[in-house]
């Protein structure tokens, strides 16, 4: 049975959909109104409320901790100065992906990295012989992400401390909510403006209550999975199990996925030196990955066509799919849709995917399958740059 998170005799009063889920063993909410439709537009217009406590989080300290965490992910975590957090990816020997996440350096030999999935017995083996210390602090913290173009002006409001204005994308500021200290990431999973708080779970509701009190002229809302999934869509990023399998979950090799074919070249440092996966990666660099990850958007007016065909207005509005859909070019099929929505703020049906390399030029014309009354048709869409929507304040 799930657990509660620290959070939840706060959620589950507004929760009034009852429309819960299981992530990582606790209780987290889908959607606390009958509709996204406010919670989405909170992220986009105002600010968003996502408990992110189920995230796994774990610690790396002592005199060999950069050593180890250079090991383990494909980034150069001698580049990530102390207050500094980065995105990255980790692999096996074989370069495929075993999960992704945060990497955030709290002191000179102190990591916090976080995941969706449990690692801590992937990275005590990767620290096999080294001076180190390598903890699970999942239940010693409480997760909460601002996201939202007002989610600044709610924390200037409630953080003392810490200098919130000036706190960089991809950085850590220490603070204080009242008398509580918390921790500030500018990090989040909605691809806007946004910022993830870190605390004791004994001061989870105080956290929520000031949030909340303090957020009523932004606009603040709670906000569930649903909203939030439309909204990484739309940022095209990636989410485990969905649009890559973990290579310790796959249980055939054709299921893995290296960074090189999910998009993440950018993170692979092979110049920082020896890390588990560099060589066979690099073989892969030099032969060229067979699959690249791509987004599409399909033509609204061939989509119409199809639905009005069957008398209907296009059914695509509402929850982003989850529900790996084949792409094919001139018939045959080159890859796979892996997670889709219409955008709410764009007013376009995309998608994210990955398809084979030699069809992965923005531009490409493929066809992306679309079930209409229970009968499959396959939309002309395009290979288009991602993330699909970015706004300047992300990063400002």
């Amino acid at each position: 049975m799930p657990l509660p998170t620290p959070f939840y005799s706060r959620m589950a009063p507004l929760c009034q959909s009852y429309d819960w889920r299981n992530w990582a063993g606790y209780l987290s909410v889908s959607v606390y109104e009958m509709s996204h439709e406010r919670e989405y537009y909170a992220i986009r217009n105002a600010v968003a409320l996502i408990d992110v406590t189920p995230l796994f989080k774990y610690e790396i300290s002592g005199p060999d901790a950069v050593r180890l965490v250079d090991r383990i992910i494909t980034r150069d975590a001698k580049k990530c100065a102390v207050g500094q957090v980065m995105y990255t990816p980790w692999c096996d020997e074989h370069g495929k992906m075993i999960d992704d996440g945060t990497v955030a350096r709290l002191s000179e030999n102190h990591f916090r990295l976080t995941s969706a999935d449990p690692n801590l017995r992937w990275f005590q083996d990767c620290g096999f012989g080294m001076n180190v210390d390598v903890v699970d602090v999942s239940s010693e913290l409480a997760a909460l992400s601002v996201q939202g173009p007002k989610s600044r002006e709610l924390l200037q409001q409630a953080v003392t401390g810490a200098d919130i204005a000036g706190l960089k994308f991809f950085r850590l500021a220490h603070g204080k909510i009242g008398e509580f200290p918390v921790t500030i990431t500018r990090t989040g999973y909605t691809g806007d403006l946004g910022y993830e708080l870190w605390v004791n779970p004994q001061h989870a509701e105080k956290l929520w209550d000031v949030l909340m009190e303090k957020g009523k002229g932004c606009g603040a809302l709670p906000v569930g999975m649903v909203a939030m999934d439309i909204a990484r869509v739309e940022a095209a990023l990636l989410l485990g199990d969905v649009d890559y399998v973990s290579s310790h979950k796959a249980i055939t090799e054709a299921r893995k996925s290296s960074p090189l074919e999910a998009g993440l070249e950018w993170t692979v440092k092979f110049d920082k030196g020896d890390f588990v996966g560099r060589k066979a990666l690099l073989a892969e660099k030099q032969r060229g990955p067979k699959w690249k990850f791509v987004g599409l958007e399909v033509n609204w007016d061939e989509l119409e066509a199809l639905y009005a065909a069957a008398d209907l207005p296009p059914q695509v509005a509402g929850r982003a799919s989850r529900l790996a859909v084949p792409v094919f070019k001139n018939g045959k099929q080159i890859g796979q849709a892996t997670s889709s929505t219409f955008s709410p703020i764009l007013k376009k049906f995309i998608a994210i995917g990955t398809v084979e390399s030699q069809y992965a030029a923005l531009g490409t014309k493929v066809e992306m399958e679309i079930t209409v009354e229970f009968a499959r048709h396959h939309a002309p869409a395009k290979i288009v740059k991602t993330p699909f929507f970015d706004p300047a304040r992300k990063k400002a």
